[in-house]
C-alpha cells in the first residue's frame, strides 16, 4: 500500500473571529515544531470572515499551517446571497474545502449531487476537497453503516478521474459521534474506513484507492488521537471542538505516527 501522509485538520465551525482565530493559530504556531509538520499536514478552517487574516498570517511568518475552508459555492459567480465561490477561495490561496460535512447535509439540506458539484467545482479551482461521508445513529445500529458510506462515496466522486479522486480527502464522520462525546473505537473506525477505501477502488480503481487519504472525523481529541491514528487506513483526522484550542489541537497533531 502507498504511504500517505497523515493530514490533521481543524475544523473551526462558526467560531473565532478573525483577531481570535489569528490568536489561536500563533499559538498553535509556537506548539508545534519541524518534526510535527514532517509527520503530519496540518490545516485550519477559520470562517469566512477570517480567511483573509489567517493567510496574510501564514505569508508573513511562513508558517507550515495550511489554510482551509469549510464549505462553498458550487458556481464560480452568480446571485446567491450568504455564498462563497470556490473562486474566492482559491484567490486567497486556500488549500483544502470541505464538501459535505454532516452538519451542511443535516442542517442546510446538502444532497449527494450538490456535495458531488461542490467536489468538481473545488477541483477546478486547484483546490483539494475533503469530501465528508457518515451514518446516522439510526442507520449504524440498522447495520446500514457501510451501505450509507459506500452510496455518499459513489455518489460524491460520480464523473471524476481516477487520477483526481487519488489526490482527495475523504472524512469519516460518524454523525452519532460530532459533539456527543462518543467515537467509534479504533477498531470499528479502522474497519468503516477500510470499506470507504474500497468503495473509493470500486468508483476510481485500486491505484486511487492506495493513495486517497481518509480522516477520521468524531470526537477526536489528545487522549483517543494516537490509537486511532496508528489504525493503518486512517491518514489523519478531522478535528471539530478540540481544534479550537490549541493545547488540546497540537498534541492530536503530534499523535501522528512517525515514520523512518
Amino acid at each position: 500500500m502507498a504511504e500517505r501522509k497523515p493530514l490533521i485538520s481543524g475544523n473551526w465551525k462558526m467560531h473565532h473571529t478573525h483577531l481570535e482565530a489569528i490568536r489561536v493559530v500563533q499559538k498553535l504556531s509556537y506548539a508545534l515544531k519541524d518534526t510535527d509538520y514532517e509527520a503530519a499536514d496540518v490545516s485550519v478552517h477559520p470562517a469566512f470572515t477570517a480567511l483573509r487574516a489567517i493567510q496574510t498570517l501564514i505569508d508573513a511568518d511562513r508558517l507550515s499551517i495550511i489554510l482551509g475552508a469549510q464549505h462553498c459555492h458550487w458556481e464560480p459567480k452568480g446571485a446567491f446571497t450568504g455564498e462563497v465561490s470556490p473562486t474566492m477561495l482559491a484567490a486567497l490561496q486556500v488549500t483544502y474545502v470541505i464538501a459535505g460535512h454532516s452538519e451542511r447535509r443535516e442542517l442546510f439540506g446538502e444532497t449527494d449531487e450538490v456535495v458531488n458539484l461542490k467536489v468538481k467545482a473545488i477541483l477546478a479551482n486547484g483546490m483539494t476537497p475533503i469530501m465528508c461521508v457518515g451514518e446516522t445513529l439510526d442507520e449504524r445500529e440498522a447495520g446500514d453503516t457501510d451501505a450509507k458510506v459506500s452510496g455518499q462515496v459513489k455518489a460524491g466522486l460520480e464523473g471524476l478521474t481516477a487520477e483526481q479522486v487519488g489526490g482527495m480527502v475523504v472524512a469519516y464522520e460518524p454523525i452519532w459521534a460530532i459533539g456527543t462525546g462518543r467515537n467509534a473505537t479504533p477498531d470499528d473506525a479502522q474497519a468503516t474506513i477500510a470499506s470507504i477505501r474500497g468503495a473509493v477502488a470500486n468508483v476510481a480503481g485500486a491505484d486511487a484507492a492506495a493513495t486517497v487519504r481518509i480522516q477520521y472525523g468524531g470526537s477526536v481529541k489528545p487522549a483517543n488521537a494516537a490509537e486511532i491514528l496508528a489504525q493503518p487506513d486512517i491518514d489523519g483526522a478531522l478535528v471539530g471542538g478540540a481544534s479550537l484550542d490549541p493545547d488540546e489541537f497540537a498534541p492530536i497533531v503530534q499523535a501522528a505516527p512517525r515514520r523512518g
